[in-house]
């Protein structure tokens, strides 16, 4: 029985190394640049630290996807068409693209690299994900955080192209690749970019007993002594109503915890399952990888019998920067 992958982040080289560590199958990453969508300062591999991730991970027998998944405008395509030709020189195991015309470029003169189909391009239906598969050649497609098991169940039916989903982390509600709110708010695009709600707009403003947190000076939370928040994006802001109170007007900040429902997804026909989070520690990547790792390795040593480990869905939860975990809308909208 082929297990299903676990795909785990990293911003940086220590984060690979202890992902591989700690039970992953694959690191995806990004270059430290505009051509992937978690483009923070201090993030992502130099080329030198690249080809340095990737040895290490093939020495251990596993593999690096690069992501170059964020949109060129005008004539800023060059850059992109470079991290192609780089990421195939120094010998990454998929490249995750998301653009119509770096799908081609990638496709027309490297006819037999893996290419995968990122998030960014939001493709949550069978028809559009065999299109890209007919003219692009794609073997995996990674699917938005918007589909139930059921419906993930149903692409399968629909399709041979490998299907990878988000399982730990961060909760995106505005269907990956064609949410504006940041650009709105700042003028900076996650799709072009690659940074929803950029560093450099974002203030933390200490008011007495109170923390102030704004983006592009527009108040995304205002925190009481105690109170937590993630970090401040537009649709996990929570903004002051008519009758003075803040209101979490778009989705409260929950992170997802798919643990419990790893049978149903394996029997879906799900090929990966994807940890969120290029962005956070070392930690962090530590823990959940090793604690997924646990969870799968668990399911196929008795399928029939899995139960949820409550203790490991706790120190998984504990991680989190939502305030609760969530299923999403992997069992019902």
């Amino acid at each position: 029985m082929k297990k299903i992958e676990l795909i785990c982040p990293a911003g940086n080289l220590p984060s690979l190394k202890t992902a591989i560590d700690s039970g992953a199958d694959v690191v995806y990453t990004g270059f430290n640049d505009a051509t992937n969508a978690r483009n923070f300062e201090g993030l992502n591999f130099t080329e030198q630290e690249l080809a340095d991730g990737i040895s290490y991970a093939h020495k251990k027998g596993k593999q690096v996807y690069l992501a170059i998944n964020t949109f060129p405008q005008n004539d800023t395509y060059p850059q992109w068409y470079a991290s192609v030709d780089k990421a195939v020189a120094l010998g990454a195991d998929a490249i995750i693209l998301a653009n119509l015309g770096i799908l081609k470029y990638a496709r027309d003169k490297y006819p037999d690299i893996n290419i995968h189909l990122s998030v960014q391009a939001s493709a949550s239906n069978y028809e559009s994900i065999n299109f890209y598969k007919r003219h692009f050649g794609i073997k995996r497609v990674v699917l938005p955080r918007v589909l139930t098991v059921d419906e993930m169940k149903a692409l399968r039916e629909n399709t041979d192209v490998e299907l990878e989903v988000f399982a730990l982390g961060g909760l995106c509600i505005n269907i990956e690749g064609r949410c504006y709110l940041s650009s709105f708010v700042t003028g900076a695009s996650t799709n072009t970019e690659g940074a929803c709600s950029p560093s450099r707009f974002v203030r933390f403003i200490n008011e007495k007993d109170r923390l102030k947190i704004t983006l592009n000076n527009v108040v995304l939370n205002d925190l009481a002594a105690g109170e937590t928040s993630p970090y401040p994006t537009c649709c996990k802001g929570r903004y002051l109503t008519e009758d003075d109170r803040y209101f979490y007007s778009f989705e409260e900040p929950e992170s997802l915890n798919v643990i419990e429902i790893i049978p149903q997804l394996i029997d879906a026909g799900i090929d990966a399952l994807k940890i969120e989070g290029r962005q956070r520690t070392k930690a962090y990547v530590g823990t959940v990888t090793s604690i997924l790792r646990k969870a799968v390795d668990s399911y196929y040593e008795n399928p029939s019998v899995y139960k949820t480990d409550e203790e490991l869905i706790a120190r998984v939860n504990a991680t989190f920067e939502g305030t609760k975990p969530t299923l999403g809308c992997y069992l019902e909208k």
